[in-house]
């Protein structure tokens, strides 16, 4: 087993040649408050130390609890140089749930905000302790579960610095770049945080998501680039104030980016969304920075040291142009794909044979080479053979007045084999939606067979622990 950490490693090069340059700027009631970079690196390698004392070995899983912004970051890293494999544990997970996590991550430690970031034992053991710890690992994090049990993903230091590598290769960043961050670090942390660390930007941490304080925060900390979802973007979008973004580089990622949000936004801005498919067991291997005028609901071309290819259902390439119903699964080849699921212990090397990484997911590529995702394969509805997605429907009835947020799905039908219906969640429920109303609208966008023969209206969506639909 190597013991090399390079992300760290770079930062603390950084740390060494820039001292006084900001890592970290958090908004404090209209001021900011700064952590260098020898201040940040600082605080971890102490937090190291405190860590191995209280028991933390190389290797061991540790859990992380801590609230969005800079004690995070710095927690985080202070396992990192511990040698552990950090493991976030979302700070909305208390009691019992907290528990199920933990156990199902198998933990031996868990460093709590609550307790003073103290290092509790926990106890955890996988049988194939020796094969885990022989990867390096640094770091553990479950899928999101949206269609199927979540997964335990692990990667080793040497994969997440491979995977920064080959995401920085487009995205640029640099020790000029201010990063204005949105996104709940327990779900997001590696082409993130860990990225903008390792070359050199500073990481912006506002003290609230409402969209007047984000902006101000941003403009008095002249932001270069954002990080964000297309629901964080739909908030500034319809912010009233005036206050502008002078940004080189805006990214939506963390759910499909719809067309009403990228013009409301570069109506707002300025400044065009660049979608981006972001994979735990990749990393970014697509990102729609070129085509993010002309092409803003498309995820993009693949980076340069990705291979992205379609599988179709008997397992052969998708040649050609394809549409939305001409799609196949995207698979994908790179570096920085991931070490091994937790439980059951599976290495990735089986997995990856002969497609690579094989992720659910349904797309087509347009005759310019631009790849547009279509649907989850578990979200295909098939209607008397015919079939096609629930996001190409959900994108229908989202935009239209007064619903606030909607879910298509598959039921089975005696005769047609499935049936799209929809639940909505209107923006006023004493005033919701019109079924005709909506009917017309699937009619003017669709053919017949994609509108929903049901139309339920429900309270809210049941969602995962990333905020995504549950499906």
């Amino acid at each position: 087993m190597t013991d090399s950490a390079p992300v760290l490693d770079a930062i603390r090069a950084h740390a060494r040649a820039q001292p006084d340059h900001p890592a970290l700027c958090s908004d404090r009631g209209g001021a900011t408050e700064a952590i260098s970079y020898g201040e940040l690196v600082a605080r971890y390698e102490a937090g190291a130390a405190r860590l191995r004392a209280a028991g933390l070995a190389r290797g061991a899983r540790c859990g992380l609890v801590a609230r969005q912004g800079a004690g995070f970051v710095e927690h985080a890293l202070s396992i990192l140089a511990a040698g552990g494999c950090l493991v976030p544990i979302p700070d909305d997970a208390m009691g019992p749930a907290r528990e199920r996590f933990a156990d199902a991550a198998q933990l031996h430690h868990l460093v709590a905000e609550e307790d003073g970031f103290a290092c509790r034992p926990w106890g955890g053991a996988l049988s194939q302790e020796s094969e885990f710890r022989a990867l390096n690992p640094a770091y553990l994090r479950f899928t999101s579960g949206t269609t199927s049990t979540r997964k335990g993903v692990v990667l080793s230091h040497a994969r997440i610095a491979e995977r920064l590598d080959a995401a920085n290769a487009a995205l640029a960043i640099g020790p000029d770049d201010r990063i204005l961050w949105l996104l709940p670090m327990a779900h997001h942390f590696v082409v993130s945080i860990l990225l903008y660390l390792r070359f050199g930007a500073t990481i912006l941490l506002p003290a609230s998501s409402l969209a007047r304080p984000v902006l101000e925060f941003a403009a008095r900390e002249r932001a270069t680039v954002s990080y964000a979802s297309p629901f964080h973007y739909s908030l500034l979008a319809n912010d009233a104030s005036g206050i502008g973004l002078d940004l080189r580089l805006a990214i939506s990622t963390a759910e499909g980016l719809r067309a009403d949000v990228a013009a409301s936004f570069r109506a707002r801005f300025g400044r065009a969304l660049a979608q981006a498919l972001g994979i735990i067991e990749v990393g970014l291997p697509v990102l729609n920075a070129a085509g993010a005028e002309s092409k803003p609901t498309a995820l993009g071309r693949p980076l340069r040291a990705y291979d992205v290819w379609l599988r179709d259902d008997d397992g052969k390439p998708v040649r050609g142009p394809g549409s939305p119903e001409r799609t196949g699964e995207i698979c994908i080849r790179g570096p920085g794909l991931f070490d091994a699921y937790l439980s059951p212990w599976t290495p990735s090397e089986a997995l990856l044979e002969p497609d690579g990484f094989r992720t659910g997911d349904q797309g087509y590529f347009d005759e310019d080479g631009v790849l547009f995702l279509a649907g989850r394969r578990h979200n295909r509805i098939n209607m008397a053979g015919m079939k096609f997605f629930s996001e190409e429907v959900e994108e229908v009835i989202a935009r239209q007045p007064g619903v606030r947020d909607c879910r298509v799905f598959a039921r089975e039908h005696e005769k047609l084999g499935e049936i799209p219906v929809a639940e909505i969640v209107p923006e006023d429920p004493a005033r919701a939606p019109a079924r005709a109303e909506l009917i017309a609208a699937c009619r003017a966008a669709l053919p017949a067979y994609k509108i929903p023969r049901e139309f339920r209206i429900v309270d809210a969506l049941a969602r995962t622990a990333t905020g995504k639909v549950q499906r």
